[in-house]
């Protein structure tokens, strides 16, 4: 007769029932362990990124990730996390998260060598060669003009509560252009639903924006007190329509505030005689500093104020980041991560994607040893006999056996643990999922497959199907009983 499922494996094979051992982690490639931890911001940025994938393509099957969330324990927004990390471990959206950061870096890097090379040609484009005269404000015009237009559009798009900017933008696009990576199409998006949510794109993208424009600023005015120094410039103003009292209080407007900070202001002969190119050293040294001290003053310090602005309000805004589980992605899973009753013999429809079944191993050594079998004939006698300190699970036939002893081997994980399959049946998809999450609640796992009853033989492509099948889990498989191995854990 056969003996039917049971929940007293454990006790058998050699540790207690009421041992406090704690679900153990496991690797596999399925779940792979991230290759560097995952900050606050990525748990929520890929749990948002599983929320838009499952709107626009349909439910994921999550069978074993809900099992585990609800294992991990929590309120619900711990385990809308804990599900959608295991989902995006086993679909490869870790690994796409780590690309489109490196595709964000190089990003970045290619923005800072673009705001280098920018702002050294406004120096270039401001000084020229030498060879002619300096025109003040036509110089003042090509240092600070697009700065200030820029600064003035970015500051209309903020009063308005927007966050468009070029840079910011650009900067985007070219992170997924460099990503390359087919899971990485949500979590643009994601990032900025979750980040718009909170307010913090502008904040995000004001970072962005303000840090290239103080780098092609800073390369300016580096570039510009070289040339200052290694060329021989004169300085002048030219004017038809207005006379030289304008050009004195245009400058000295200009220069006020930058003189507090120490920089050169021409004094008003100076700048009346300016109106042709003066040969006296006092007057270019006092030019100079005042161009300088304009650029400085009106160019890189709002930069560097407002970009430390964005950074704070960013760090900030970042503690203040989470779920809102008012949206209909996350309120369909309360149900299925808390639910106030258990539903059994409930089949989701098969997805539109299907997830080839992995196999993988717990990163611990378990306790003990067990052996289970699936869906056996009722004609075959079961169990066999087993060694002392072997355990039997009986066999499972039922979705709620099958739960029942996963979320046992999730408390209580074996050391060794061996799976007994008639290789008559078809290796179907179901069969092979229960193994390879069998195998990942286990130190070791070997797929025993059983001989055929007297009197029939075993189909020779299917036993090639089952090969095959285990090859792709990567689990060893065996035709002779495991007995020796369960008991020793040597042939």
């Amino acid at each position: 007769m056969r003996r039917p499922s049971c929940i007293d494996g454990p006790r058998r094979s050699g540790y207690p029932l009421g041992s406090p051992l704690a679900k153990r982690p496991f690797v596999s490639e399925t779940n792979p362990a991230p290759t560097t931890p995952l900050s606050r911001l990525d748990r929520l940025w890929l749990t948002e990124a599983i929320r838009l994938r499952e709107e626009h393509a349909g439910p994921l099957e999550d069978t074993e990730a809900n099992r585990r969330a609800n294992a991990a324990g929590g309120d619900l927004a711990q385990r809308i996390q804990a599900r959608a990390l295991w989902l995006a471990q086993r679909d490869g959206q870790v690994q796409a998260l780590q690309h489109w950061r490196q595709g964000a870096r190089l990003a970045g890097l290619l923005l800072v060598l673009l705001a280098l090379v920018s702002g050294a040609g406004l120096a270039f484009a401001a000084l020229g060669d030498g060879q002619r005269p300096v025109n003040l404000f036509w110089a003042l015009g090509s240092l600070l003009g697009l700065h200030l237009l820029t600064l003035l559009g970015w500051a209309l798009s903020f009063s308005l509560g927007g966050s468009a900017s070029v840079v910011g933008r650009l900067w985007l696009w070219l992170s997924g252009k460099l990503a390359r990576d087919a899971q990485a199409a949500h979590l643009a998006p994601a990032l900025l639903l979750m980040l718009q949510r909170r307010g913090l794109t502008r904040w995000g993208l004001g970072v962005i924006v303000h840090g290239a424009w103080l780098l092609a600023l800073g390369s300016a005015l580096v570039v510009l007190l070289l040339l200052l120094a290694t060329r021989r410039y004169g300085f002048v103003w030219e004017t038809t329509i207005l006379g030289s009292d304008a050009f004195v209080f245009l400058t000295q407007a200009l220069g006020a505030l930058p003189a507090l900070l120490g920089f050169s202001l021409p004094d008003a002969e100076t700048i009346r005689t300016s109106s042709s190119v003066l040969a006296e050293e006092g007057a270019r040294q006092a030019w100079s500093g005042w161009l300088l001290g304009v650029t400085f003053t009106y160019g890189l310090l709002p930069r560097l104020l407002l970009g430390l602005l964005c950074l704070w309000r960013w760090l900030q805004g970042q503690s203040r980041l989470g779920l809102d589980l008012g949206l209909p992605g996350y309120s369909l899973l309360r149900e299925r991560l808390q639910p106030t009753s258990e539903r059994l013999g409930v089949c989701d429809a098969a997805p539109v994607e299907l997830v080839q079944s992995q196999g993988g191993s717990l990163t611990d050594e378990g306790q003990g040893a067990l052996l289970v079998a699936i869906e056996l004939d009722d004609r075959r006698p079961w169990p066999p006999a087993l060694p002392k300190g072997v355990g039997d699970a009986g066999v499972l036939d039922s979705r709620e056996q099958r739960l029942r002893l996963l979320d046992q081997l999730g408390r209580f994980p074996p050391a060794r643990l061996a799976v007994a399959c008639d290789p008559r049946r078809s290796p179907d998809r179901g069969t092979l999922a229960l193994i390879g999450e069998l195998a990942r609640s286990a130190a070791q796992t070997r797929v025993w497959l059983l001989p055929a009853p007297p009197g029939e033989a075993l189909d020779s492509q299917r036993l090639d199907d089952w090969h095959q099948a285990l090859a792709r889990l990567d689990l060893p498989h065996a035709q002779g009983a495991p007995m020796n191995w369960l008991e020793t854990g040597h042939d």
